[in-house]
């Protein structure tokens, strides 16, 4: 198990699952009820979701993980798609004997969990896409900024990133930059060039636009209106396609679920319910067992 002075004590357990052809970083809180699995962002190792996770319901189990090529998930031998991707997440979930889960997606996650949901209708009870959108086809951001994600520099470099903060990520980080240092100060390791190029390449060639109307899972749309990477029109087109979707607005940007979870959460949690015990749904290996 890898753990940093930097990580709060969540009650979490790291393990790798190697599956699919991929060996995958997972970090499970056990709880109450059914999981919720979260898909980060581009480039991003499984830390930066640290305030998000503190600021849910103690009681409620939370799932996270590495994508290939980030934090300590090795790189994919050859570069994926999400359905692929979909697929491997779906496996990691079947290993450690996880079966119905809610997904949340914050930014490129939120494609990963669109197409987890569209593959899983039975699996998947409840979406949440926070601040996403439909991939290759929607309505871009500012290209000066979407320039500034075209490598990982904000990552491995956070001074660098502080300084592009506010233009890059827009609502409170405007006034906050140091504060987006200390959020990318907590990733173990940048992840690689060749991981963030795959991601990049997933993206590039997906999109959800078609397929949205066919997710009938009922889904939480959660959009800043101050995000230079995801302008808010595109929430509003996925609430109008997704036809059991509803959309909950707030006036920051691209990181706020980070910044300002606390904020933002209680709408997450009004949606999802409160953590309940119910009749266990288990996959094929038996429950998860701490390990690493």
């Amino acid at each position: 198990m890898t753990m940093t002075d930097e990580q709060p004590d969540l009650g979490e357990s790291d393990q790798f699952i190697a599956t699919g052809g991929q060996r995958i970083r997972v970090r499970y809180r056990p709880g109450t009820g059914v999981p919720l699995v979260l898909c980060n962002g581009i480039g991003a190792s499984l830390e930066v979701l640290d305030p998000l996770v503190a600021a849910l319901d103690a009681e409620r189990p939370v799932l996270r993980f590495d994508a290939p090529g980030t934090g300590e998930s090795p790189n994919s031998a050859l570069p994926y798609g999400f359905p692929y991707l979909a697929w491997v997440l779906g496996r990691v979930l079947d290993r450690l004997g996880i079966g119905v889960v809610d997904i949340l997606g914050y930014s490129w996650g939120g494609a990963l969990a669109q197409q987890f949901a569209f593959q899983n209708p039975w699996r998947c009870r409840r979406l949440i896409l926070v601040a996403t959108g439909t991939g290759a086809i929607m309505v871009p951001g500012n290209p000066a900024v979407l320039r500034k994600m075209l490598t990982p520099r904000r990552f491995s470099d956070p001074a660098y990133g502080a300084r592009i903060a506010g233009d890059l990520y827009g609502g409170s980080v405007r006034q906050r930059g140091d504060e987006v240092f200390d959020l990318m100060s907590r990733q173990l390791h940048a992840g690689s060039k060749v991981g963030y190029l795959h991601q990049l390449l997933a993206g590039s060639v997906w999109t959800s636009i078609h397929a949205l109307p066919a997710i009938r899972q009922r889904t939480l749309i959660v959009a800043g209106e101050d995000d230079p990477i995801i302008p808010i029109i595109n929430a509003r087109i996925m609430n109008r396609l997704l036809p059991r979707a509803r959309l909950s607005r707030h006036p920051g940007g691209h990181v706020d679920i980070l910044l300002n979870a606390d904020q933002i959460v209680p709408s997450i949690e009004e949606f999802l319910g409160k953590p309940r015990i119910g009749r266990p749904r288990r996959g094929r290996r038996g429950p998860l067992t701490p390990g690493g």
